[in-house]
C-alpha cells in the first residue's frame, strides 16, 4: 500500500511519471478569469440527442451500481468512467445541472478512498464535467464533495493529491461563501490548502493547484456574499507571499508562471484596499515586466508614497554581448517587411513575434534583439524593429513561444490587478504612487519603466491595451489633482516647483501616447490609445500649460476619423468631444477649429495599402476627396468648422464604405453611418455647440435642421440626442444674452432669428417627442429643450406656439414618470420668469398647483426640481410687487399664498437639496405678506411655524448652502414693513439665530449674510426693546473683533468682506441707536475694554487696517463723539475713544 500523505510543506515528493499524462486529455482549468454562469433553463436548450443520451446511458449504470457490489465494480466503475471523460460535452447539450449533481453524489460513494486509482479517475470526471457543462453544484452536492475530496487529501498518497486538487478548485468555482465548513480545513491554521501553497512548497504543481483553489474561493460572484474577511485576508496575504517569491533554481519555469497567475487572479477580485498597499504595487509593477529580457533593475520591495521618481535604478551590470557565432539557422520564417497587417489578437499571434502587429519579424525583447543603448534613451517600440531570421530549430521555437505566451499572460493578469486595485484605492491615496508608474521627462539615463514603458514596448496587444486601461483609470476623475499643474512660468533653476513636476507628467503622457498611436496596428489596443488620450485630455488643465500639445494631437487623430473598424472611428470622435469641452474656449481650439484640413476627409478604401494612418496621404493621392463632396468642408465653408460640418455629415449623409467590423453587406448606397458612429458625432455636435457656440452660430438653422431630423428618426437614441442638441443651441443663444455677456450686439444671433428657430423647432418633430410616454427620458429631455428658449424670443413667438409650450408642460407635471415630472416642474419654474408670463395671474395660479402637488411626490429629485421652481415663483412675487403693486396681490387668492407658505414650510425639513430653495421661497413670501393678510386669524400659525423653520434652519448643522440661504430668506422677510418685529414671539428667536451665526459659525460666508440679514430692519422699534438691541450691537462688535479668526485658511480670503458688512451694520445700528440704547453699548464697549471703540474698516482696493486715537479726550455729555473718515470708496462713521456714561 503506498505510504499515507504527510501535509508538511517541503516533503512533497515529484509527481509520480506514470501518472504525469493523466491530465493531457482534460480540457484547461477553469480559471476565476471566467465570467460566472448560471444553469440554463430546461426549456432554452436545444435536443443534443447524442451526446446527451450517451450520457444518461452511463449515468443510469453508474447510478445502477451499488457499494457492496461483487469485485468486478472496480472493472465497471473503471470502464464508466472512461466513457464519461473521452465525452466532449457542452453547455447547449440537453444535460440538467441536477443530473450531473446527482451523479456526482452518488458516484462519491461508490468510490472508497482507498482506490486511489479510482480516487483519481473520479476527480478527472469530476473537473471535466463541471468544466464543459459549465455547472455550478448545488449547495448538498458541494458539501458531499468537499468532504469527499478534504478526505482524499488526508488519506491518499501524495500522488494523487493534483488531481484532488484540481477537482476541489472546480467544485469551489463561484461557490466561496458556501463552503463555510470547510474554510477551517482548507485555510486554517494548518489547512491544507495554506500548507500546499507555502513558497517553501518544493512541488510546483501542487503549490499551483492549491493557489487556483484559492484564487476560485476569493472569486466574486454577483449577487452573492463574498468570503469572510479573515479568509479573505489569509488568501491575500498568501498570494502576495506568492507573488513576492522568488522562482526555485529548479522548479519549471511554465508551472512557476502558472502559480503565478492563480495569485493575480485572486488577488484582483476582492482587494479592499486595507492590506500594504505599498508591497503589493512594488510586485505589480516589478511584474509588469516579466520575462522582459534587457530589464536590469534593482525592484524596491516597498513603494512608499513620494512626488518624484524614486528607487528603480540601472544595474551596472554589462548588457550581455550579442554571440559571436550565432546557431545555425535551421527552420527561419524570414520578416516579410511591410507587406502583412497585424493586429494579432489570438494568442498563437502573441507567443509567436513574427505574426505580430506588421508582420514584422524578430524576436520582440528577446536577448538577442537591438537593445538602445543606456546613454541614448528611445522609446521606439522594439517590437517595430526587425531582426535576423529565427534562431531556433521548431522544436525550440515552440518551446520560446509557449513561454513568451505564458510571461504575457503573467504581465497581462499583472495589469488587471493593478487596474482593481486603482479602482479601489482612493484616488488621494494613490496620488503618491503616481511618480511610479506615470513618467515625466527623462533627465539623461535611460526612461524610467513605468506604465507607458509596457505601452510602448510590450510584444502583446493584450498586455499594452491592459496598461492603457490602468493609465486612463489614474487619469480618470483626476482632474483636482493635475489641477495643479503650470509650466506658464519661466523655469526655476534652483529647484523644481510640484506644479511643474505635473506640468511635465502631462507632456510626457502626450508625448509617449503619441508615439503610441503612431505604432500601433492592433485595432483593439488603438481604440484603448484614443480612449487614454481623452481621459488625458478631459482632466489635464490646459489653460495654465503652455499652449502647443493639443494641435500636433488635433492633427494626429484626423486619419482615423474613416479607419475601417467603427470603434476606432467611435473613440476618435469621442477624443474631438473632449478637445472641444475641456476647459473651453481655448484660443488654441478656436484656431484648430477654424483651420482647414486637406487630410480630414479621407476615406481608407481610398489609401494605397493602408498601413498605419501616421503616413501623410497626401503624399500618397492627388486629388483627394471626402466621402460628402468633392472638397473638404473648410474649402466650401471657411466660416464654419470642419469638424462641425464632419459630424453633420456623419449624421445625415449615406457612408460611401463599409467597415470591416459591420461584415458583408451592411446595407447597400444609402446605409447610415452605424449608430455608434453617429451618436458619437451628436454629442461631439452638443460639446461643439456648448464651448464654442460663437463659431457654430451662423449653421443655427442647420443644425436645427439636424436636430429635427434626429428627432423623426425611429431610434430612440438617435431622437434623445438630437433633442439635447437643440437644448445646447437654446442654452448658447440664452448665454449669448445674458446681461454680464461682453459679446457685442452685432455679434449676437439677431432676435428675428432666434424667433424664426424656435418657430421651426415648435412646428416640427418636437412636440411628437413631448407626447412619446414610451420613452420617458426623450420626453424629459424635450422639456429641457422648451426651458431653453430665449425670454426675449418666448415673447414674440406666435400665440399658439407660446399655448402651446404652456400646456403641454402642464400637462406633464402630472406625469407618471418622476423624471418627465421633474423636467416639467423645472420648465415651468424656468418659464415663472419669462416677462410676459410672470404678470399673468393665472399663469402663475397655474404653475403654483402644479409646483404644490409636486413637492407631495416620493422621489426626492421631484421635490427638488419642485422646490427650486416655488423659488423662483416666489421671486416673480417680489418683482411684481414692485412692478404691478398692490393690484397683483389683491388678484392672487389668499388661499394659495396660504398653501405655498404651508407647503414651503413642510419643505424646509425635507434633505437639504430640497430645504435650500424651500427656505428661499418661505423668505420671499414672509416678504410678499400683506397687512391685511397678516391680520387674519389663518395666517397667524403658519407665520409662525414659518419662521420657527427658518430659525432651526439656521442653526442646524445643515450644508453651509442652505445655512446662507435661511439668512438670506430672514433678511428678506425682515424688508416687510408689515410684519411685527417688536412685538411678535418669534422675532426674539430670529434676532437670536442671527447673532448666534455671526459669531460662532466656521463658513465666512453664512457669517456676512447673517450681519447682512441685521442690518435690513430700517427702524429701531424693529429691534425691540434696549437689551434686545444691545445683544444684537454686541455680537457684531465680537464678530468684527475675531474677524480674522479662523481655522480654514480658504476662509481669509472672505475676511475683508465680512469687516466691511460688519462695519456697514454696527454703522446702521449705530445711526438708529437712542439714548435708551446707550447703557447696553456703553456696557458692550467696557467689556472689550475699550478695544472696540478703537477698530475700524479701511476700505481702499482690498487693504485693510487699524487706526487707534492716540489720545484719549473726555466730554461731559452722555454717548459717543463720531467723526466721518473718508476711506475713498465708502465713508464709515469712525466711533472711538469711549467717553463714560455721565453719572
Amino acid at each position: 500500500m503506498a505510504a499515507r500523505a504527510t501535509l508538511s510543506p517541503g516533503s512533497s515528493p515529484p509527481m509520480s511519471s506514470s501518472l504525469a499524462g493523466i491530465n493531457d486529455g482534460v480540457s484547461v482549468t477553469l480559471s476565476p478569469d471566467a465570467v460566472p454562469f448560471s444553469p440554463l433553463a430546461p426549456g432554452d436548450r436545444e435536443e443534443m440527442g447524442s451526446v446527451a443520451g450517451q450520457f444518461s446511458h452511463y449515468a443510469s449504470k453508474l447510478r445502477s451500481l451499488r457499494a457492496g457490489d461483487p469485485a468486478s465494480l472496480k472493472t465497471q466503475l473503471n470502464l464508466l468512467f472512461d466513457q464519461l471523460i473521452s465525452e466532449n460535452y457542452s453547455p447547449n447539450h440537453n444535460i440538467r445541472p441536477e443530473e450531473v449533481c446527482a451523479l456526482l453524489i452518488h458516484v462519491t460513494r461508490l468510490v472508497p478512498l482507498s482506490q486511489e486509482h479510482l480516487v483519481v479517475k473520479l476527480c478527472q470526471l469530476t473537473h471535466h464535467l463541471l468544466n464543459q457543462l459549465q455547472v455550478i453544484v448545488d449547495e448538498q452536492t458541494l458539501d458531499v464533495c468537499v468532504c469527499y475530496v478534504v478526505r482524499a487529501l488526508a488519506v491518499c498518497s501524495l500522488w494523487t493529491h493534483s488531481e484532488v486538487l484540481q477537482a476541489l478548485s472546480t467544485l469551489i468555482y463561484g461557490n466561496g461563501p458556501r463552503c463555510n465548513r470547510h474554510l477551517i480545513e482548507l485555510l486554517g491554521d494548518g489547512g491544507v490548502l495554506r500548507l500546499y501553497s507555502d513558497p517553501s512548497q518544493p512541488d510546483m504543481e501542487l503549490r499551483r493547484a492549491a493557489l487556483t483553489c484559492m484564487a476560485n474561493l476569493c472569486l466574486g460572484v454577483p449577487g452573492q456574499a463574498s468570503l469572510e474577511d479573515p479568509y479573505r485576508s489569509v488568501c491575500f496575504r498568501v498570494f502576495l507571499q506568492t507573488l513576492q517569491s522568488p522562482k526555485p533554481p529548479d522548479a519549471e519555469e511554465l508551472l512557476y508562471l502558472k502559480g503565478l497567475q492563480s495569485s493575480l487572479c485572486g488577488g484582483k477580485w476582492r482587494f479592499g484596499g486595507q492590506e500594504e498597499l505599498g508591497a503589493l504595487l512594488a510586485v505589480l509593477k516589478r511584474l509588469m515586466f516579466q520575462g522582459c529580457p534587457g530589464v536590469c533593475v534593482e525592484w524596491p520591495s516597498v513603494l512608499y508614497p513620494a512626488p518624484l521618481p524614486q528607487y528603480e535604478t540601472c544595474s551596472t551590470t554589462k548588457p550581455p554581448e550579442p554571440p559571436q557565432n550565432p546557431p545555425t539557422q535551421t527552420s527561419g520564417v524570414r520578416s516579410r517587411g511591410r507587406g502583412r497587417k497585424g493586429g494579432g489578437e489570438d494568442e498563437e499571434r502573441e507567443a509567436d513575434p513574427r505574426l505580430q502587429r506588421g508582420g514584422r519579424g524578430g524576436e520582440a525583447w528577446s536577448k538577442t534583439s537591438v537593445l538602445p543603448s543606456p546613454g541614448v534613451p528611445s522609446l521606439y517600440p522594439l517590437w517595430k524593429r526587425s531582426s535576423s531570421d529565427s534562431e531556433f530549430s521548431d522544436p525550440e521555437g515552440a518551446a520560446h513561444s509557449k513561454l513568451r505566451l505564458f510571461h504575457g499572460r503573467v504581465r497581462q493578469g499583472v495589469l488587471l490587478c493593478l487596474l482593481a486595485v486603482v479602482k479601489a484605492v482612493e484616488k488621494r491615496t494613490l496620488y503618491g504612487y503616481w511618480s511610479s508608474f506615470i513618467p515625466d521627462a527623462p533627465i539623461g539615463g535611460p526612461p524610467p519603466l513605468t506604465l507607458l514603458t509596457v505601452v510602448l514596448k510590450d510584444p502583446s496587444p493584450k498586455v499594452r491595451a491592459c496598461a492603457l486601461q490602468v493609465v486612463s483609470a489614474l487619469l480618470d476623475g483626476s482632474r483636482q489633482f493635475l489641477g495643479v499643474a503650470e509650466d506658464l512660468a519661466p523655469a526655476r533653476t534652483s529647484y523644481t516647483p510640484f506644479s511643474f513636476s505635473l506640468a511635465t507628467a502631462v507632456r510626457e503622457l502626450h508625448r509617449s501616447l503619441s508615439l503610441a498611436l503612431l505604432a500601433e496596428a492592433s485595432a483593439h489596443t488603438l481604440t484603448q490609445i484614443i480612449k487614454c488620450l481623452a481621459h488625458l485630455v478631459c482632466n489635464a488643465p490646459y489653460n495654465r500649460l503652455r499652449p502647443g500639445l493639443l494641435s500636433p494631437l488635433w492633427r494626429q487623430i484626423q486619419p482615423y476619423l474613416r479607419h475601417r473598424d467603427v470603434n476606432v472611428r467611435v473613440s476618435v470622435l469621442t477624443l474631438y468631444g473632449a478637445l472641444v469641452s475641456t476647459q473651453a474656449p481655448l484660443s488654441e481650439i478656436q484656431l484648430l477649429l477654424t483651420h482647414t484640413s486637406q487630410e480630414m476627409g479621407l476615406s481608407w478604401r481610398q489609401r494605397e495599402g493602408f498601413s498605419s494612418p501616421h503616413t501623410p496621404p497626401s503624399h500618397k493621392y492627388h486629388n483627394s476627396h471626402t466621402p460628402r463632396g468633392s472638397h473638404t468642408p473648410g474649402e466650401e465653408e471657411p466660416g464654419v468648422p470642419w469638424l462641425l460640418q464632419l459630424c453633420v455629415s456623419l449624421v445625415t449623409q449615406p457612408r460611401d464604405d463599409q467597415s470591416d467590423s459591420e461584415g458583408p453587406g451592411g446595407g447597400g448606397a444609402t446605409a447610415l453611418e452605424p449608430s455608434p458612429v453617429r451618436l458619437e458625432a451628436l454629442q461631439v455636435l452638443a460639446h461643439l455647440v456648448r464651448g464654442y457656440f460663437p463659431l457654430c452660430q451662423a449653421c443655427l438653422c442647420e443644425l436645427g435642421q439636424v436636430s429635427a431630423r434626429c428627432l423623426r428618426e425611429t431610434d430612440p437614441s438617435i431622437q434623445l440626442h438630437g433633442a439635447k442638441l437643440l437644448e445646447e443651441l437654446g442654452t448658447g443663444i440664452i448665454q449669448q444674452y445674458r446681461p454680464d455677456n461682453s459679446q457685442s450686439e452685432s455679434c449676437r444671433v439677431p432676435i428675428s432669428q432666434v424667433v424664426q428657430f424656435w418657430v421651426d423647432v415648435l412646428s416640427g418633430p418636437l412636440n411628437g417627442a413631448l407626447q412619446s410616454h414610451q420613452h420617458p427620458t426623450l420626453q424629459t429631455s424635450a422639456c429641457d429643450t422648451l426651458s431653453s428658449i430665449l425670454p426675449q424670443a418666448f415673447t414674440q413667438l406666435p400665440e399658439k406656439s407660446q399655448v402651446l409650450c404652456v400646456t403641454v408642460l402642464l400637462g406633464l407635471t402630472y406625469s407618471d414618470n418622476s423624471l418627465v415630472k421633474a423636467a416639467a416642474v423645472r420648465a415651468l419654474g424656468v418659464y415663472i420668469l419669462f416677462p410676459c408670463l410672470r404678470e399673468d395671474v393665472m399663469f402663475v395660479a397655474d404653475t403654483a398647483n402644479a409646483i404644490l402637488t409636486a413637492l407631495d411626490d416620493r422621489s426626492p429629485n421631484v421635490r427638488s426640481k419642485a422646490a427650486w421652481s416655488l423659488g423662483n415663483l416666489t421671486d416673480t412675487l417680489i418683482v411684481n410687487m414692485g412692478c404691478v403693486g398692490e393690484v397683483f396681490q389683491e388678484e392672487l387668492s389668499d388661499m394659495l399664498v396660504l398653501q405655498m407658505l404651508q407647503s414651503a414650510t413642510t419643505a424646509a425639513f425635507d434633505k437639504d437639496r430640497v430645504k435650500s430653495n424651500a427656505v428661499r421661497a418661505l423668505g420671499n413670501l414672509l416678504h410678499f405678506l400683506s397687512v391685511s393678510q397678516l391680520t387674519r386669524p389663518g395666517f397667524q400659525r403658519p407665520l409662525e411655524e414659518a419662521v420657527s423653520a427658518l430659525v432651526t434652519t439656521v442653526q442646524s448643522e445643515a450644508t453651509m448652502k442652505v445655512r446662507w440661504n435661511a439668512c438670506y430668506a430672514l433678511g428678506n422677510a425682515f424688508r416687510n414693513p408689515a410684519l411685527p418685529l417688536d412685538s411678535a414671539s418669534w422675532s426674539g428667536d430670529a434676532f437670536s439665530a442671527l447673532c448666534c451665526v455671526v459669531t460662532s459659525c466656521q463658513n465666512f460666508k453664512v457669517r456676512i449674510k447673517s450681519a447682512a440679514a441685521l442690518s435690513v430692519p430700517a427702524c429701531r422699534h424693529c429691534y425691540g426693546d434696549a437689551e434686545r438691541f444691545g445683544h444684537v450691537w454686541h455680537s457684531l462688535a465680537a464678530a468684527l473683533e475675531h474677524s480674522e479668526e479662523t481655522q480654514d485658511f480658504l476662509e481669509y480670503r472672505y475676511c475683508s468682506s465680512l469687516r466691511h458688512t460688519l462695519t456697514h451694520t454696527l454703522t446702521h445700528l449705530l445711526r438708529l441707536s437712542q439714548s435708551q440704547d446707550m447703557p447696553a453699548l456703553g456696557m458692550s464697549l467696557v467689556m472689550e475694554e475699550g478695544r472696540v471703540s478703537t477698530i475700524f474698516l479701511t476700505t481702499r482696493g482690498n487693504r485693510m487696517g487699524l487706526v487707534q486715537e492716540s489720545r484719549t479726550e473726555r466730554l461731559p455729555v452722555s454717548g459717543f463723539r463720531c467723526r466721518s473718515v473718508d476711506c475713498g470708496m465708502v465713508k464709515f462713521p469712525v466711533f472711538f475713544n469711549f467717553i463714560q456714561l455721565t453719572k
